[in-house]
């Protein structure tokens, strides 16, 4: 694992969450890009992906999206996963999930891991960020875990000696409140399943949105190809709409997202999805 922080050097997907590269940076990491997102078909950039992370730096680290790509709500199959895995094993990069979104995709919780499980099992190593923030409604709790995967013992020891020198200084000691209702609701077979059913029902109301804002534009008439919509998954849909179409919802309509097209389903409801749909329609028309 030493030989992957020496490189000081992480692949982003173009695009990525738009804290991720302040994170990195803010750690001293030389910042570099992989492409993922093809604007021409709102899908994956697969061969694209391929390309750039075949000729990148040994060593390197690459952050991936376990599931519910954030901006873009666009996943790899399981086989385009498998083949992620076997290029990045053989130029020798360090997978590092972020896993935001366990269970709001499918589901759930282990479908949506799934990828997480392929560099797991293969026996090398891997470094998992996962939050609970969205997944158990603890926004405030900001709870969450880091996994780092190691190949021995003796690794994972000096891992953990260097995360204490870390956390030392940064926080100490975590808060525990968040922590302890994550615990409960783990542990309470009850309540575990509880939140199992809870995640389903979301996952499927973000589907059932995506699917009521494809037929609201699809019935208005609105100039383009809308099955991105439904094709994409997760909290987020990359709309398509440019930064001027965005502009002018925001003026005319009041609607304020990012300026990227981005579009949180989560946000949206029965009731609000006819407006949206109207403000889309007027601001595609607008400039078709």
């Amino acid at each position: 694992m030493l030989l992957f922080f020496l490189q000081h050097t992480v692949y982003l997907s173009q695009p990525t969450y738009g804290n991720h590269p302040n994170f990195f940076s803010a750690a001293g990491f030389a910042l570099k890009t992989y492409r993922y997102y093809d604007a021409k078909t709102c899908g994956l950039d697969f061969q694209g992906l391929l390309d750039d992370l075949g000729s990148a730096t040994t060593g390197a680290i690459v952050l991936l999206q376990a599931s519910g790509h954030n901006p873009t709500g666009v996943d790899p199959t399981s086989q385009q996963w498998e083949q992620i895995r076997q290029l990045m094993r053989l130029k020798r990069l360090l997978p590092f999930f972020d896993c935001a979104y366990q269970g709001l995709v499918s589901g759930s919780p282990n479908a949506d891991v799934e990828p997480v499980r392929m560099f797991v099992s293969d026996g090398g190593e891997c470094l998992v960020a996962q939050s609970y923030s969205k997944t158990m409604g603890l926004y405030a709790e900001r709870i969450g875990a880091l996994h780092i995967v190691c190949k021995k013992a003796e690794v994972a020891r000096c891992v953990e000696s260097q995360l204490r020198l870390v956390i030392r200084p940064m926080y100490s000691s975590p808060p525990i409140h968040g922590a302890s209702i994550v615990t409960t609701i783990l542990r309470d077979r009850d309540m575990y399943n509880e939140w199992i059913i809870e995640l389903k029902a979301m996952c499927d109301r973000i589907a059932r949105v995506r699917q009521q804002l494809f037929d609201a534009l699809h019935v208005r008439g609105t100039p383009g190809n809308w099955s991105h919509i439904t094709r994409q998954v997760g909290m987020y849909t990359f709309s398509g709409l440019n930064e001027e179409q965005v502009a002018f919802m925001t003026k005319e309509y009041h609607i304020y997202m990012s300026s990227d097209g981005r579009i949180n389903m989560a946000g949206l409801g029965s009731k609000t999805v006819p407006y949206l749909a109207d403000a889309m329609h007027a601001a595609v028309t607008r400039t078709f």
